[in-house]
């Protein structure tokens, strides 16, 4: 599974993700894109998830566009501490994860 975790999730993110091709924002020279263009790019680029915290993300695209699905820990910082408790939740929903539609994870 190719995941791209968008620049208001922290880098440090990645490492807890090693089971999958993790890439981010920042490491692909995309910081400061729009986001329909970094969705543009994830479809482009067969990346499998947008991994966000942007709740406002899913309402300003039309997601039917985008062969992608958008995750978004429902976290209001991208501190790891935050993050990682979500991780749990993230894996056993993992699965039902359809393409052109968001997620919201909770704890």
């Amino acid at each position: 599974m190719k995941i791209l975790l968008d620049e208001c999730i922290t880098q440090r993110f990645k490492i807890h993700l090693t089971d999958f091709e993790v890439f981010t924002v920042i490491e692909l020279g995309l910081s400061g894109i729009k986001n329909g263009k970094l969705m543009t790019y994830c479809a482009e680029n067969n990346f499998d998830i947008l991994l966000t915290i942007d709740k406002n993300l899913m309402y300003q695209q039309n997601l039917d566009k985008y062969a992608v699905t958008i995750v978004v820990l429902n976290c209001f910082n991208s501190k790891i501490e935050e993050l990682v408790i979500f991780l749990p939740s993230f894996r056993l929903q993992l699965n039902k994860f359809r393409k052109n539609t968001a997620y919201i994870i909770d704890k």
